[in-house]
């Protein structure tokens, strides 16, 4: 289900895009919108031009089913997230909503299936490479292996929880601002969101709801 929400999410952004792009070859610039009045403002930039009228009809038909679909299976998710205990405990943690305890829930599967919470990180390949040649030692990017998916939902709620107003995560947000004075703010949310993947790992694995307790 979290596949088919993501594919058909993929293929309404590129229609959207691909409908910007057509009309930006013309000097049209769609500009800043809202998926609600995207196409009222598709079909008044066209106005008038009857070779981009019936392409951007064709095109915005095909949104039409992309979007209903996308709600559909957006609808149907979320609901699954109510209902599986693991989700609706990892969605005390702040910044993870309903998409991103499902992802690492359903990732995850059997928390026992790993030896320490600490490793789930790398399994999903959010720890820095090494490279080691004599007295040569240096972390580098983060190795990426594993399950994208789970990287990018769990990147996406470390984004929120030090971009946004988020209640509940003092500590977490402080020890990332900490680092991201040093290290930079890109390093300070992988590294926040690797701590996240063992943060929620130890909740299922206990069956705990998260506590703010400092990191």
């Amino acid at each position: 289900m979290l596949t088919a929400r993501k594919l058909v999410q993929a293929k309404l952004h590129d229609v959207e895009m691909s409908l910007r792009g057509i009309l930006r070859g013309f000097g049209l610039k769609v500009g800043k919108t809202t998926p609600r009045r995207f196409e009222g403002r598709i079909k008044e930039l066209v106005a008038g031009h009857p070779s981009l009228e019936g392409v951007a009809a064709a095109l915005l038909a095909v949104r039409a089913v992309l979007r209903r679909e996308f709600d559909t299976l957006e609808k149907r998710v979320r609901s699954m997230a109510r209902e599986d205990a693991r989700a609706w405990l990892l969605t005390s943690v702040p910044g993870v909503g309903a998409i991103v305890a499902l992802t690492f829930a359903s990732a995850i599967d059997d928390p026992a299936r790993f030896k320490s919470s600490k490793s789930v990180g790398a399994h999903f390949g959010m720890t820095p490479k090494k490279y080691q040649s004599g007295e040569t030692d240096v972390s580098g990017r983060i190795s990426k292996i594993g399950d994208g998916g789970v990287r990018t939902a769990v990147y996406e709620a470390a984004n929120v929880i030090l971009t946004r107003p988020v209640k509940g995560c003092a500590s977490l947000k402080s020890w990332a601002m900490k680092l991201a004075k040093r290290a930079g703010m890109q390093k300070a949310k992988v590294a926040l969101a690797r701590k996240l993947t063992v943060i929620m790992h130890r909740m299922l694995a206990d069956g705990t709801t998260f506590t703010n307790r400092p990191a």
